[in-house]
């Protein structure tokens, strides 16, 4: 199994699991790897951070030896992804808006009204609507707040 750091034309990153190296290329070449923020289909490969077993025996050689080892024992290479912090935060975001409101699809404005209007029951819901329409509830003090449209929200967010 391959664990490689992704990134998007828009400098997203984000981990993808594969197969093999093969299985990678072969994937992106379909057009089957996207960015899950964007859906961008431009993706690149970062450093990632391997391991490296070079001699059998030493899985429990404490992390400070294995720096002290370089060359010798298993090696760890690589750095954080850039702006990884901000994506986990904002995937959590949107995890915790669709977990916690409804969707009502094209119907956000009507109800939102109606329940400005005391006419239904308040909830917590989303949907969506133009810019023009969510500028008018805001005119009647109906709060709304736009959110990103991020492909992976069809799916379950990982």
């Amino acid at each position: 199994m391959k664990v490689l750091n992704l990134q998007c034309s828009h400098e997203h990153t984000f981990e993808g699991w594969f197969a093999s190296e093969d299985d990678y290329t072969g994937q992106l070449a379909r057009g089957l790897v996207s960015c899950p923020l964007c859906g961008d289909g431009s993706i690149r490969k970062l450093l990632s951070a391997p391991r490296l077993n070079l001699r059998g025996g030493r899985d429990a050689e404490a992390p400070s030896d294995r720096a002290s080892a370089a060359g010798s024992g298993s090696v760890e290479l690589g750095m954080p992804a850039p702006g990884s912090s901000l994506q986990a935060s904002l995937l959590q975001a949107m995890r915790a808006v669709m977990a916690n409101t409804e969707d009502v699809g094209e119907r956000f404005a009507d109800q939102a009204r109606a329940m400005h209007h005391g006419e239904i029951d308040q909830r917590a819901i989303r949907g969506r609507t133009s810019a023009e329409v969510a500028l008018e509830l805001i005119e009647e003090g109906i709060e709304v707040m736009p959110l990103p449209t991020l492909p992976a929200l069809k799916e379950t967010l990982q």
